[in-house]
């Protein structure tokens, strides 16, 4: 159970059942702890908010913690086929697909962990895809949970640890931890003009993303 020389995680999760079930455990392990965090700190993000996708949500630890916190919240988890296959939840809505070629309308998306894997050229094309989802909502958002490396609150150490995230990202994805100056670029190439970052998450932020 390893993957191949050359192949991303993803590449090997999509060929090899049991490092699939390996990777998604670590992912939703993570996922559980930031889950407690966002809620408690960062609830204001999902007032108002009617329908949420959790884009590459995986096996749904985080947005089965959103329906939880917020029940008026509809929940679903935007995945490819081999991720959420078999996968059931009361509250929380699992459909199989592409996010390079489509993502369930909705007013709320969500990307937790994903831009980070992803080149500036790939980023573009997920974030214009995510547009696309909410162009029919008056108040439709993305909220991104990613590093914005730099930060003005953050110490050296976790700096630090940033630079050492995109090491490990340019080795394993060709992609990397971005500067605010780096994200600012990708969303304006993907059409969004107005942002909004809260700096609470330590090695992360949570950026509000609007048209």
């Amino acid at each position: 159970m390893m993957a191949n020389r050359g192949q991303s995680p993803h590449t090997a999760a999509a060929q090899d059942a049991e490092f699939n079930s390996v990777f998604n455990q670590a992912m939703a392990a993570d996922s559980r702890y930031l889950a407690d965090l966002v809620v408690r700190e960062c609830g204001d993000v999902f007032k108002g908010i009617g329908a949420l996708v959790d884009v590459a949500g995986g096996t749904g630890t985080m947005a089965r913690a959103i329906a939880k916190a917020f029940p008026h919240v509809k929940c679903a988890v935007l995945d490819l086929p081999h991720v959420v296959q078999g996968i059931t939840c009361d509250n929380v809505e699992f459909i199989a697909g592409d996010m390079m070629e489509f993502i369930p309308p909705a007013d709320c998306i969500l990307l937790k962990y994903v831009l980070h894997n992803w080149t500036d050229e790939d980023c573009v094309k997920i974030l214009t895809r995510c547009r696309e989802a909410i162009s029919h909502h008056k108040n439709g958002k993305i909220i991104i949970i990613d590093a914005v490396v730099g930060s003005p609150s953050q110490d050296l150490d976790l700096l630090q640890t940033q630079l050492l995230m995109d090491m490990e990202m340019m080795s394993l994805f060709m992609a990397k931890e971005r500067y605010e100056h780096e994200w600012n670029k990708i969303f304006a190439e993907a059409g969004f003009i107005n942002y909004k970052i809260q700096h609470t998450l330590g090695l992360r932020s949570v950026i509000e993303l609007y048209i």
